[in-house]
């Protein structure tokens, strides 16, 4: 496996990739990796001739510095896990590499109502970070193929809108969630979790299914979000938001009506012994 941590360098290697007429697949991440990760960058693999994964902690998108300062950093057990999949690029960036500027900048991307909904809503500022990286990286890398994990959906979303506002001809590739055995969505954030607070984590996963199980056996389905809000509640978790929604045309829309055939996600975010935890699934159609 490469590693580069320069721009310039891993430039000037894509050019002689690309001029070989080989296909790339990029798996943009911030590390403390797992199978999820794992999986995204196999996928790459699999679809591309090379694949590229960069670990990359964006403080533009933390709106919380406590947040950015607590970020689990395992480099040495990440490039262990890349090179066991026989990863072909890495790169491994620093802060002033990515933002030679600072990080201050008038640069804003319009996300519509993406940007003022679940984790817009919560986390204001999150999406315009997410924007700004993936940008930059995408001008360094220049794949063919960018893949993200549906677990992140708002986020996959967001991104496949700066794919259309920058008139970028790369294909998003999201891929379906990794889930432990019990249900839980692979996370970083689950290493911050005490052993009792793990076991209570997948009550999440658990709220998910209970809404798309329930979902379309009545009229009042908006009721099932509200219980599971409460249910989390009891469990002894602090829900931000338990919602169901509709993507329409690229937009999540919340939902107060029957959606016909349209595509139904729920989401939820919900704190669980300080750690931030967010999960959604599809209730019906597909993204």
């Amino acid at each position: 496996m490469y590693l580069f941590k320069r721009r310039a360098d891993l430039k000037k290697h894509l050019d002689l990739v690309r001029k070989s007429h080989k296909s790339i697949g990029f798996v943009p991440t911030m590390g403390a990796l797992h199978n999820g990760h794992l999986s995204l960058i196999q996928a790459a693999k699999k679809e591309n001739d090379i694949a590229i994964c960069s670990i990359f902690v964006n403080p533009t998108q933390f709106n919380d510095p406590k947040d950015f300062e607590k970020y689990p950093i395992t480099i040495d057990e990440d490039i262990k896990k890349l090179n066991h999949i026989s990863t072909d690029i890495l790169f491994l960036p620093s802060v002033e590499e990515m933002y030679p500027e600072g990080l201050e900048t008038a640069q804003t991307y319009d996300f519509g109502s993406l940007e003022t909904i679940l984790e817009g809503k919560f986390r204001p500022g999150h999406f315009q970070g997410v924007g700004r990286i993936v940008h930059k990286l995408l001008d360094i890398v220049e794949p063919n193929q960018l893949f993200m994990g549906q677990k992140d959906l708002q986020q996959c979303l967001i991104v496949r809108r700066l794919l259309s506002l920058i008139h970028s001809p790369v294909k998003l590739v999201v891929c379906p969630t990794e889930r432990e055995p019990d249900g839980l969505a692979m996370s970083s954030r689950n290493t911050r979790l005490s052993p009792a607070s793990r076991q209570k984590a997948v009550g999440i996963y658990q709220a998910l299914l209970s809404i798309k199980n329930n979902f379309g056996k009545d009229l009042h389905f908006l009721e099932n979000a509200h219980d599971a809000f409460d249910q989390l509640k009891k469990q002894g978790f602090e829900p931000e938001y338990v919602d169901i929604l509709q993507l329409e045309d690229g937009q999540l829309k919340q939902l107060d009506q029957p959606p016909g055939n349209a595509t139904v996600v729920a989401a939820i975010a919900a704190w669980l012994d300080g750690v931030r935890l967010i999960d959604n699934m599809i209730i019906q159609g597909n993204i």
